[in-house]
C-alpha cells in the first residue's frame, strides 16, 4: 500500500456507490468495487458503509487481516487524513440504553455459581444478533437441547470406602498436557460477544493449563490468537475445507510451522444448517427498502450472521482427501462431526489421530443424536470389531455439545472419551464478563471436578471406568427424568414470524 498518500475524508465520500465504491477500515482507505459481488455477507451491507468509515461493522465479524488478504495490493489506495473523516453516527436506541443499564447491573463474579449462570446473564446483556448467533440451533432446536438431555440418561454408580484425600483429574489430550479433560472447542466469531473476542479465552486457557482449538472463522486472525499465547501452550487448529485447495494447504502449513499441535477437520458441514433465531435476526436488521434497492444482487439474508462467513466451504470434502491432508503435514488429524461408528471405524482404519463426535452444537441437521450416545455405539463397536478398548492413545474419541457440568465430562469419560470439548459456555463467560469471566467457569469447573471425582470414589482420570456408570437407558429417547430447571429457564423459545409494526392511519 501506498503509506505516503493521504486520502481526505471527503474525496472517500464522493465514492459512495454500485459503480466505485470506497471504504475506511482501520484508518485506511480500501476501493472494493470489484469485490461487492464476491463479498460472502453479500453487497449490500458493504454499500451501507460506501464512502464512509465501516470498522465498526467490520470488526466484529472479520479477523483483521481479512480484508489486507482478500483485496490485491492496489485496492489499498492509502490513509485517511483522520480529521476529515465522516463518523457514522450510531444512534443508541431506547433499547440499547436498557441493554447498556442490565450490563451495569450484572452481578459480581463471585455471585455466578455455574456454567448456567454465565448463560443467564449473556442472554440479558448481550446485542441481541450475538445472542441470536451464539445460541441458535438447527431447525426446531430438538439436537442442541437433546445434547444436554442425553447426559441426564446416564446414571452414576459410586464407588465407596475409597481414600479419596487426594484427586487428580488432569490428562493429556493427544498426548499434551491438560489441567482437566476438557478443551476449549471452536466457536466462531468472538468478536461479537467481546471486543477481544477469542483472545479472552486463549489467555484464560494459559492461566488454567487448558487446550484451545482456534476455529477457522475466528473474529481475531489466527496469527494474533498464537501470539497470544504463552510458551510452551498448547493449541489445536479446526478447519474448515475451503473449495480453493491452496488456501487451506497455506493455511494448514502455516498454522504447523507456528506450532498448532492438531488438526480437527469439520466434516459435518457440507451446507450449513437452518438457524432460525439468526435467521430472524437477519430479517429484523435490514430495512426492506435497502433490501429492494440492492437487487438480486443483495444479501443472501436467509442464513442471518452464519451465511456471511462460511460460503467458502467446499461441500465436496470426502474421505479421498484425507491422502491429500497427509501429503501436506506432519500434525496429528482428526474428524469433527462423526456421527456413527460405521464412520469412526474407517477413521481408525485410514490411521487418523481420533474423532470428535458431534454435530456440531445441534446446529446442522436437526434430529442428529447427542455426541454422548454417539460414544456408546462407537466403543461398543470399535470393540466388537476391531479389539478396542477406551480410552485409547493411538485412536482418542472426544465429545462435544450439551456440556454444562463437570458431572457431565466425568461421565463421557467413564464412557471411553478422552477429553470433553465446551464452546457456548465459555462464550456466554466472555461475552458477560470478559477473560476473567472465562477464567471463573474454568474455575467452576476445577472445582466440580474436585468434589465430584471425590463422590464417585475416583482418584484419577484413569478411574474413571464404564463401571462408574449406567448407560442402559442413552438410547431411549422417551425417559422420563427429572428436568433441567437452569438449562430450561436459559432456554429461549423459537418464535413464529410476526406482523411488522405498523402506524396507525389516525
Amino acid at each position: 500500500m501506498n503509506a505516503e498518500k493521504l486520502i481526505s475524508g471527503q474525496e472517500v465520500a464522493k465514492h459512495n456507490s454500485r459503480e466505485s465504491c470506497w471504504i475506511i477500515v482501520h484508518g485506511k482507505v480500501y476501493d472494493v468495487t470489484e469485490f461487492l459481488d464476491e463479498h460472502p455477507g453479500g453487497s449490500k451491507i458493504i454499500l451501507k458503509y460506501a464512502g464512509k468509515d465501516a470498522t465498526e461493522e467490520y470488526e466484529p465479524i472479520h479477523p483483521p487481516d481479512a480484508i489486507t488478504t482478500n483485496l490485491p495490493p492496489e485496492k489499498h489506495l492509502g490513509l485517511v487524513e483522520p480529521s476529515t473523516v465522516e463518523k457514522v453516527q450510531v444512534k443508541i436506541t431506547d433499547e440499547e440504553k436498557a441493554r447498556q443499564e442490565r450490563v451495569a447491573n450484572r452481578p459480581p463474579l463471585d455471585e455466578i455459581l455455574n456454567l448456567h449462570d454465565f448463560e443467564a446473564i449473556a442472554r440479558q446483556t448481550m446485542p441481541e444478533k450475538a445472542w441470536a448467533y451464539y445460541s441458535s440451533a438447527a431447525d426446531d432446536e430438538i439436537t442442541t437441547r437433546e445434547n444436554h438431555a442425553a447426559y441426564h440418561r446416564v446414571w452414576f454408580r459410586p464407588r465407596i470406602l475409597v481414600d479419596v484425600t487426594k484427586v487428580d483429574w488432569s490428562t493429556k489430550i493427544l498426548g499434551y498436557k491438560s489441567s482437566m479433560p476438557v478443551y476449549i472447542t471452536a466457536t466462531a466469531l468472538g468478536k461479537l460477544g467481546h471486543p477481544d473476542g477469542e483472545l479472552n479465552l486463549t489467555r484464560a486457557a494459559a492461566k488454567h493449563g487448558v487446550i484451545q482449538m482456534i476455529p477457522t472463522l475466528a473474529s481475531c486472525s489466527f496469527d494474533e490468537l498464537v501470539d497470544a499465547a504463552r510458551p510452551g501452550q498448547v493449541q489445536f487448529l479446526q478447519l474448515y475445507v475451503n473449495k480453493d485447495r491452496s488456501i487451506t494447504k497455506r493455511l494448514v502449513q502455516h498454522a504447523e510451522k507456528r506450532g498448532i499441535r492438531g488438526l480437527f477437520i469439520t466434516v459435518d458441514a457440507p451446507q450449513l444448517g437452518r438457524r432460525e433465531k439468526d435467521m430472524r435476526m437477519k430479517f429484523e436488521a435490514e430495512d426492506p427498502s435497502e433490501v429492494s434497492k440492492a437487487g438480486s444482487r443483495g444479501v443472501d439474508r436467509s442464513q442471518g450472521a452464519a451465511r456471511a462467513i462460511s460460503s467458502f466451504i467446499d461441500p465436496g470434502l470426502n474421505w479421498k482427501d484425507l491422502e491429500w491432508f497427509r501429503s501436506i503435514t506432519k500434525m496429528p488429524l482428526i474428524l469433527k462431526g462423526v456421527q456413527r461408528w460405521e464412520d469412526a471405524l474407517k477413521a481408525y482404519d485410514l490411521g487418523l489421530a481420533g474423532v470428535v463426535l458431534s454435530n456440531h452444537g445441534g446446529r446442522q441437521l436437526d434430529f442428529a443424536r447427542s455426541g454422548v450416545e454417539v460414544l456408546v455405539e462407537v466403543t461398543e463397536y470399535l470393540k466388537r470389531h476391531r479389539g478396542l478398548t477406551f480410552p485409547n492413545e493411538k485412536f482418542q474419541l472426544f465429545v462435544d455439545g450439551g456440556v454444562r457440568r463437570a458431572t457431565d465430562v466425568i461421565k463421557a469419560i467413564a464412557l471411553g472419551a478422552t477429553a470433553v470439548g465446551i464452546g457456548r459456555p465459555f462464550l456466554y463467560a466472555f461475552s458477560s464478563y470478559g477473560s476473567e469471566g472465562v477464567e471463573r467457569a474454568l474455575q467452576i469447573l476445577h472445582d466440580e471436578f474436585e468434589m465430584n471425582m471425590r463422590l464417585l470414589g475416583a482418584r484419577s482420570v484413569a478411574d474413571l471406568a464404564p463401571d462408574l456408570v449406567d448407560a442402559s437407558n442413552i438410547h431411549s429417547h422417551l425417559v422420563a427424568v427429572p428436568s433441567d430447571k437452569l438449562y430450561e429457564s436459559n432456554y429461549e423459545s423459537m418464535r413464529h414470524a410476526r406482523l411488522r409494526d405498523t402506524k396507525s392511519k389516525l
